[in-house]
């Protein structure tokens, strides 16, 4: 079982609570789920994220007392509604293809909803005129959407099926008569309009702090030497898929059988999280041993105990499924500065800025620079 677990430390498998006990945790090592996936830019398809930047343009037109609007904030609720439309067709105007419908309102139960609402649009925008569906990306209701859908693409339209008229419809939405998002107890308020549930309410504030995180350009302005050298060497690597056991310290190269959760990263040239942390280390010189666990030993050790605060940019960052042994390590970074770390985080995402809150089971980190 040690060496299992040794194993599955090597290459990098989705967050589980550091409550469970490593054993459990290995077998709950779901890298396609977990708690926190993370957040960023390169989860998004780019014509989504295109709509998103363009309502928050857009919205001071509609309700020109909103403060405060940014696309993380539309990003979170469409994280949340359909996942930013994730395996849509959507064409250069924004339309989405196959379009998105929630369940049917009817009372049935179905998709955890026992609410019936009577049809308001003859089915123009859900689809059936036998009661009533949430529709979109944003999953408005008809009712709603004709009450704060705009034209925003400029096509004589304003339709909830389109990418730029519902993030801007969500954007006007949002904002109210005039709320200032900036203030988080407004952006709360806003939310829980939007959903009255303050278990919605604390998943999309999670993600919209990822991808807050995420949007950030670090700041590398005041470090140098190789720490730089090894910030900018995992920084050309964004967007490059991850692959379990993949990457080495020439560079990205296809991974091996499998993951935890059965992942192959045979087919897959990239990086698993220590195949890019030794890639990086390699171009300033600094050779490491290939597994996460391995690299916490490596170097300076920074306590857990001491807070995300002691890390300094160029620093590995571990994180464990029982913090304080470092056996259980499942997944290690590089800290860039600004709470942000260079990650690659699990099998069907890529190599990315991510949150150092993003993982769970933060396991302090090693400074070898």
């Amino acid at each position: 079982m040690v060496a299992l677990l040794m194993f599955a430390a090597g290459c990098c498998a989705a967050p589980v609570s550091s409550a469970i006990g490593a054993v459990l945790a290995l077998q709950r090592a779901a890298d396609d789920g977990g708690i926190a996936e993370g957040g960023s830019a390169a989860d998004i398809p780019p014509r989504m994220l295109t709509a998103y930047k363009k309502a928050v343009q857009q919205v001071s037109k509609h309700v020109p007392e909103c403060r405060g609007m940014r696309w993380p904030i539309l990003a979170g609720i469409a994280k949340v509604e359909s996942n930013h439309a994730v395996g849509r067709s959507i064409t250069a105007g924004g339309d989405i293809r196959p379009k998105i419908y929630g369940v049917l309102l009817n009372g049935s139960g179905a998709g955890g909803n026992t609410s019936t609402l009577p049809d308001t649009d003859d089915g123009r925008w859900d689809g059936t005129a036998t009661g009533e569906r949430a529709v979109g990306p944003f999953q408005f209701l008809p009712s709603t959407w004709e009450v704060i859908g705009k034209d925003a693409n400029g096509d004589g339209s304003a339709d909830p099926h389109n990418a730029d008229d519902a993030a801007l419809g969500a954007a006007i939405y949002l904002c109210g008569n005039g709320r200032d998002l900036a203030q988080h107890s407004q952006l709360k308020a806003a939310i829980l309009q939007y959903n009255h549930s303050d278990a919605y309410v604390a998943n999309v504030l999670g993600w919209i702090d990822q991808y807050t995180a995420a949007a950030k350009t670090p700041d590398l302005g005041k470090v140098s030497g190789k720490a730089k050298d090894v910030i900018d060497a995992a920084l050309s690597q964004r967007g490059v898929p991850y692959s379990w056991g993949g990457g080495n310290a020439g560079g990205a190269s296809y991974g091996i059988c499998c993951s935890p959760s059965g992942k192959s990263g045979a087919a897959v040239k990239g990086f698993d999280c220590s195949g890019l942390t030794t890639y990086a280390y390699a171009r300033a010189g600094i050779r490491l041993p290939r597994t996460a666990a391995s690299q916490a030993g490596v170097g300076s050790r920074i306590p857990v105990g001491l807070g995300k605060g002691a890390l300094r940019p160029g620093d590995l960052v571990f994180y464990a499924y029982a913090p304080g042994r470092d056996s259980t390590i499942y997944h290690v970074g590089i800290y860039v500065g600004s709470g942000q770390m260079v990650n690659a985080p699990r099998p069907g995402a890529v190599v990315r800025l991510d949150a150092v809150d993003a993982m769970s089971g933060y396991a302090g980190g090693a400074r070898l620079l």
